[in-house]
């Protein structure tokens, strides 16, 4: 198949799954694994990439709020205190992204992984809404240092793939007290730098040996991407205001479960 259908396909797919707490790279994984998307180090950096385009589209559809938080940084304001908890989420997963990013990347970057992850994370779900579910909302700024550090260490789940970022986030900010959508925009702002980082790191690894196709693709991929998690982001949070994150935790179970049985699969048929 061509680089570039491969590239429309995983944007799409990108940009319905980021924030939908059901992971965004495992899908990449899974769906590049059966369209034969093996690139190799180009793979793990188109990844990043696209996922900073629906990064991206968290910033355009908070622009103003955004805006509004620049003009207010200053210490004792309101955008000063919401970049700090942002930023002393951020931290945590930063550090340990840094140091074992290369042994993620080699060992951790399969459907087998993706699979046993999207189960964990499925019976965590259900586990920690069944337990901390019906909190008071209360705004992003309003959340304490201290909640934001736990937080901030309950994203670094999703350092394996399959677990989710905005899963593990969401987790997070329930168990200490947030509601499910106050969460959900929290992780979306958490995101923004998370992903900014990780897309430049693997930039600064990556670039220098891509090829004029391949940037193509990159671009196809990362325009896609931010278009549809656009349109994914208003929906996801109104569904959140109505419902419950059962019906993500099952799906990932289908999907985890589906998965293992077809890798078992795959595995008979070399042997």
């Amino acid at each position: 198949m061509d680089l570039i259908i491969k590239a429309i396909i995983l944007g799409i797919v990108e940009g319905i799954t980021e924030f939908l707490p059901v992971s965004s790279t495992g899908h990449l994984i899974l769906f590049g694994h059966f369209l034969g998307f093996n690139e190799g180090s180009f793979k793990i950096l188109f990844y990043v990439v696209i996922q900073l385009g629906a990064i991206l589209a968290v910033v355009f559809y908070y622009r103003k709020r955004i805006w509004e938080s620049l003009k207010n940084i200053r210490v004792g304001q309101w955008g000063f205190k919401l970049w700090l908890i942002i930023l002393i989420a951020f931290i945590p997963s930063a550090m340990l992204g840094f140091l074992f990013n290369d042994y993620i990347d080699e060992y951790l970057f399969s459907p087998l992984t993706v699979s046993i992850a999207l189960i964990v994370g499925a019976i965590l779900m259900i586990i920690i809404e069944k337990k901390f579910a019906n909190r008071d909302s209360e705004d992003i700024t309003d959340i304490s240092k201290r909640k934001s550090l736990i937080i901030g260490f309950a994203q670094c789940m999703a350092l394996i793939p399959g677990m989710s970022r905005s899963a593990s986030t969401i987790m997070g900010g329930m168990i200490v007290g947030l509601s499910v959508k106050v969460a959900a925009e929290f992780s979306f702002f958490l995101a923004i730098p998370t992903m900014f980082a990780a897309t430049g790191y693997s930039l600064l690894k990556g670039f220098a040996a891509m090829s004029t196709t391949e940037w193509v693709a990159l671009a196809v991929g990362f325009i896609t991407s931010f278009i549809v998690a656009f349109i994914v982001i208003g929906k996801f949070l109104e569904f959140l205001t109505k419902n419950s994150l059962k019906v993500f935790a099952h799906y990932r179970l289908v999907v985890g479960f589906i998965m293992l049985i077809l890798i078992a699969f795959e595995v008979v048929k070399l042997v």
